[in-house]
């Protein structure tokens, strides 16, 4: 009897390992900031132009360790002239186990990104405010949808090169 308990769905569903999803740190890896045309840059009083750059990148680590790194590069102009540049390059190192690799995508894609932006976000603001300009606030951004973007775009070279 008690083999017949052992081919039960719920006991199949006892031996398959547990997702594995935990975040082992979050830290700033990387800081820029650059005021090349400094002090005239401060005696000007318009609203400079902002161009924001955000890059994405994961790597393991080990088995089941992986880096996520989000890196935003914030360029103020005025006119021609760069008021400020700022770099911050936010990463966390989590722990992702027993997971399958579609599953795994999305994990280092989308959900490790909305976690490190917030921190992001805070470091970028800081920096301009300490830098001596007006705060930077970033946008959220959707995460789901750039990885989405990205897959159709890797789809699309795939189908062009076959």
């Amino acid at each position: 009897m008690a083999e017949a308990d052992q081919n039960t769905p719920a006991a199949a569903e006892q031996e398959a390992p547990q997702a594995v999803f935990n975040i082992e740190k979050l830290y700033v890896k990387d800081v820029s900031l650059e005021i090349p045309n400094a002090p005239q840059v401060f005696t000007v009083r318009e609203n400079p132009q902002i161009n924001i750059e955000l890059q994405h990148k994961s790597s393991s680590i080990e088995d089941g360790i992986f880096e996520v790194t989000v890196t935003v590069t914030v360029t103020a102009k005025l006119q021609d002239t760069t008021a400020f540049l700022i770099e911050v390059a936010q990463a966390g190192i989590f722990q992702i186990r027993n997971v399958p690799l579609e599953g795994l995508e999305g994990l280092l894609g989308i959900t490790c990104p909305n976690i490190l932006f917030p921190y992001l976000r805070e470091a970028i603001s800081d920096i301009s405010v300490r830098a001596g300009f007006a705060p930077v606030l970033l946008n959220p951004i959707n995460f789901e949808a750039l990885f989405m973007q990205q897959k159709q775009q890797q789809a699309a070279q795939t189908d062009t090169t076959h």
